[in-house]
């Protein structure tokens, strides 16, 4: 088969292994992919992984249980026991021994097939384009956000970062009625934000004046942290959904002085994210900045690193 494979550099492979399926897992044959920033990172050593990247994905089942051949899905990306204490304990996305799906110890879907669990998958409606369901998994870590804060009206948040994340995350708390706020480099991405609602402001224009109630990071970048504890409030929020490869040198004594919380975020519900891809609660479709052929992934991933691109996409079925 088909796949970009990450070794000691990242390369397309036209002769790749085929996955074999374990017990309880479907061989899904995959139809699109979508180029996430933990892609990125991961090509520059982030989780020192190797194998087939690749964990935003959609696709229709080949093999595996009666109950999904032939039915397109979708596929959480934490692989996990059922049996450690974190997945007794309804923490399964902790698993002890989980693996992630193109991330942590298990190849992914930038390739013509991928082996997954079945109990990870979701069924995509019909009403949604391959496209648009390419980005459940990463509405579904936006969503993850409001089960971490209780946003209301009142709340005074401000996502920063206007990339492929932070506009997903904005969208998702524009319905939340809170007087939101985007922060980005980048106007064309700004404008996108604006014409969904958002107020959308250019960090050089930014007056900090450590009022917010939640920021939350969407930046990619420890400066995109370090700008989140200037404005957020004292014993406000800061909610980080960034990742970063290598050694980053944060100053976090503001998060002591001021006493900030701050919580990590990552994995949401797939089926809220489906839901609101449905009634178009989020719109993913002006974020397509172009979409390659696979025997062109490595340039799509290049395209992809570039300041000026949102989302990337990967088709498999040319």
């Amino acid at each position: 088969m088909r796949a970009l494979v990450l070794e000691k550099k990242l390369q397309y492979q036209a002769n790749h292994p085929d996955p074999k399926p374990g017990e309880g897992e479907c061989l899904v044959r995959v139809l699109m992919a979508g180029i996430c920033s933990t892609d990125l990172q991961l090509v520059q050593g982030y989780m020192q992984f190797r194998g087939v990247l690749g964990h935003e994905f959609v696709g229709v089942v080949e093999s595996g249980s009666a109950a999904w051949l032939g039915k397109r899905v979708v596929c959480e990306i934490n692989c996990v026991c059922r049996g450690c204490d974190m997945c007794l304990s309804g923490l399964a996305n902790h698993c002890r021994k989980r693996t992630v799906v193109g991330i942590d110890g298990r190849d992914g879907g930038f390739a013509d097939l991928v082996s997954v669990p079945e109990a990870n998958l979701h069924e995509v409606p019909d009403t949604l384009s391959d496209e648009q369901a390419v980005f459940v998994e990463p509405v579904a870590a936006a969503y993850q956000t409001l089960s971490q804060y209780p946003f209301v009206a009142k709340t005074k948040a401000t996502v920063v970062g206007s990339g492929r994340l932070g506009l997903l995350v904005a969208q998702v708390l524009a319905e939340t009625g809170c007087q939101l706020t985007v922060v980005g480099r980048n106007e064309a991405k700004l404008l996108l934000a604006e014409k969904r609602g958002v107020q959308a402001v250019h960090v050089d224009e930014l007056i900090c004046r450590a009022d917010h109630d939640v920021v939350v990071d969407c930046s990619g970048s420890p400066e995109g942290f370090e700008l989140a504890m200037r404005l957020v409030r004292p014993r406000g929020s800061i909610v980080l959904k960034s990742t970063f490869a290598g050694e980053q040198g944060v100053n976090l004594a503001a998060v002591v002085v001021n006493e900030i919380t701050v919580v990590g975020s990552r994995c949401g519900s797939f089926t809220e994210a489906i839901n609101a891809l449905v009634r178009e609660a989020v719109e993913v479709r002006p974020m397509i900045t172009q979409t390659f052929p696979f025997d062109r992934a490595v340039e799509a991933m290049a395209v992809a690193g570039r300041r000026e691109s949102l989302k990337i996409l990967l088709d498999m079925r040319r």
